[in-house]
């Protein structure tokens, strides 16, 4: 039997909510915790973790006998309550045998029903535990209620205090001489891109993709400026999406894509795209679920921690990479979206930036350590790799999904600073006055201890509701009045802020601000693979990690993701184009981007050639349009 990892976020209640419970109880005898948690987009989310055998202690007390909840069940019990405005998230892991052969190709298809095809193997798995929860958190959470745990053996007491905390923790100093040296390079935004798409990655990609079509008898041949207008291509998809790709390549008036045509060829793309490989399928690691594109994690992984800002804060959360869509429901009249994705944990900087990801393979296979749970370990995963840049004061933010005493504790023996929203039942028993009496008092009223040996806060403050945060760096002092939006600032007076919940709602986004960047202008091709969709989830990321590296080295240049998504999109697609076509043969190139002001660069090059307006000899060129011009004639050239 395939088991597969199921974790459901109903955003949103109603009917839906109440019946995919009744499921549940009724085919599998399956023990509930339903936590209310405040977000962002939409208020009053209900989250819903499934726990059946295998899932911990209470799920093998569950009977033996009991049939085990499907996938689909979950999914029809999700189609049949009522629609709304709601909105359904299942994360999910690859297949037990992700690393054999046969699962480089799935039963997906992007001509065809979106999500219609999924395969029998997945909607037939069973739901088992997953421990973890919704994404970022805002400040109008609700405390869950407290869950008895037995102590663990040797836990030391802790003895809270009310008095403010005294952290031992050096001041921030560090400079970024990288950063710095990336200024003065001046790169442009492929300069930029190439950063982390480098000559050693594309080199490795071509080396994999080649290996894996020889192991299928197929003479590839592939060479890094195909795979350049492959990543053109796929770049392009996420601002200019048909509902075929293969529209990209028609005569039609309607949809013929002239810098695409005569890029590459359909077939061709079509043949590169179909074997593209990022590991040797003869040395994969059966226990890794992410087996096959181990190696890209690998490297994408050092490549965003070698060119990342040094800085002081940074924010880690949960990010979704859509798998199959939207699932069409099997009402006519309903049109509710069912998402699939893969989980994956991210550590950012707090503009977003994302320094390192790592794919959710669920508590079945990853093995959490210092007896943490599945998302502290992944806190503490993510705090080494940022000291492999040195032993500074870093400061992370994450919410009460990853937040525990014993985190902090850890974290500060680390030497890194972290500030979180946490659980009540993780807070070792700390005396805070009452979430039911403070919600009586007036808002901004709030009530802290410090615990003495290890110098750890908590505090419960109540605003809109009433939120629980832990810290290891950061007290009360000061307090501090709330800014409000102009809007809600006549409805809602300023409250008192203590100095932690302040820093804790400037600094907690970053994770939220990567995923809006990738799910504007995301990859629309797939292929047949199951990991197709994460790869155009790491080309979004690298994109959008090349264009915060922008804002910073060319703060006044004002170029949006759009604009720079499409400068790097020309430049492969024209850069790179196959110079045998007939197309280009017949005509001489010449696209709309030349006159469309984004994006054009004066670079200077080796061999002289002639100049496109003056046609004299001019050893430089524009590096979009790849033509050679003089600089005193760069200016006329771009302008009709």
């Amino acid at each position: 039997m395939d088991v597969f990892i199921w974790e459901v976020h109903l955003l949103g209640q109603g009917r839906a909510v109440q019946r995919f419970k009744q499921v549940l109880y009724n085919e599998a005898s399956f023990l509930f915790s339903c936590c209310s948690f405040g977000s962002p987009e939409v208020p009053g989310t209900d989250s819903v973790s499934c726990f059946g055998r295998g899932g911990g202690a209470a799920g093998r007390r569950a009977h033996s006998k009991v049939k085990s909840t499907k996938l689909l069940e979950v999914l029809n019990a999700l189609e049949d309550g009522d629609s709304g405005h709601s909105r359904e998230e299942i994360f999910i892991a690859p297949p037990d045998n992700a690393s054999g052969d046969f699962t480089d190709e799935d039963s997906g298809d992007e001509d065809g029903p979106r999500g219609a095809q999924l395969p029998g193997r997945v909607l037939q798995a069973s739901v088992v535990a997953e421990d973890s929860g919704t994404g970022e958190d805002n400040d109008d959470l609700e405390l869950q209620p407290a869950k008895r745990r037995r102590k663990a053996a040797g836990e030391p007491q802790r003895f809270w205090a009310k008095r403010d905390i005294r952290p031992d923790f050096s001041n921030w100093t560090a400079s970024d001489p990288h950063i710095e040296d990336l200024k003065n390079q001046e790169l442009s935004p492929v300069g930029l891109f190439e950063l982390f798409f480098d000559e050693g990655t594309l080199n490795f990609i071509v080396n994999e993709t080649n290996r894996y079509a020889w192991q299928k008898n197929v003479n590839l041949g592939l060479t890094v400026q195909e795979l350049k207008c492959v990543l053109g291509i796929l770049i392009l998809s996420g601002y200019i999406s048909y509902p075929r790709r293969r529209m990209f390549w028609e005569t039609s008036p309607d949809s013929h894509h002239r810098l695409v045509a005569d890029a590459i060829r359909r077939d061709r793309f079509e043949l590169i795209f179909s074997y593209l490989h990022f590991a040797d399928n003869n040395d994969l690691d059966d226990s890794d679920r992410f087996a096959k594109v181990r190696p890209l994690i690998v490297q994408m992984n050092g490549n965003f921690q070698k060119h990342a800002p040094l800085e002081e804060f940074y924010s880690f959360g949960e990010s979704m990479c859509e798998y199959f869509g939207h699932r069409r429901s099997k009402q006519l009249h309903s049109a509710k979206p069912v998402r699939l994705g893969y989980k994956i944990w991210c550590g950012t900087t707090s503009r977003g930036y994302l320094v390192w990801f790592e794919p959710s393979q669920g508590t079945l296979l990853t093995k959490p350590d210092s007896g943490l749970d599945l998302g502290g370990s992944m806190v503490i995963k993510f705090a080494d790799a940022l000291q492999e840049r040195g032993c500074l004061p870093y400061h992370i933010f994450f919410d009460k999904v990853f937040t525990s005493v014993k985190l902090m504790s850890i974290l500060r023996k680390k030497g890194v600073k972290a500030t979180g929203t946490v659980c009540e039942y993780r807070t070792e028993r700390c005396p805070l006055k009452d979430a039911k009496e403070l919600r009586k008092m007036k808002r901004g009223s709030f009530d802290y201890k410090v615990d003495e040996r290890e110098e750890i806060i908590v505090c419960r403050w109540h605003d809109s509701s009433v939120v629980n945060i832990c810290s290891n760096a950061v007290g009360i002092e000061p307090v501090r009045l709330s800014s409000r939006p102009a809007g809600a600032a006549k409805t809602r007076p300023p409250v008192c802020q203590p100095s932690l919940v302040k820093l804790y709602q400037e600094k907690v986004g970053g994770v939220s601000r990567l995923d809006q960047n990738i799910a504007k202008y995301k990859v629309k091709i797939r292929g047949l693979k199951w990991y197709s969709s994460f790869i155009g989830y790491v080309i979004d990321a690298a994109l959008n990690n090349a264009w915060q590296l922008h804002r910073i080295c060319c703060p006044d240049a004002r170029v949006d993701l759009l604009a720079f998504r499409r400068y790097v999109a020309c430049v492969y697609l024209e850069s790179n184009a196959d110079a045998s076509s007939p197309a280009r043969r017949g005509r001489r190139l010449e696209t709309e981007s030349r006159f469309d002001m984004i994006g054009h660069w004066i670079v200077h090059q080796d061999r002289r050639t002639r100049c496109a307006l003056c046609h004299s000899q001019t050893n430089t060129r524009c590096e979009k349009c790849q033509k050679g011009v003089h600089a005193k004639c760069f200016r006329e050239y771009h302008v009709r």
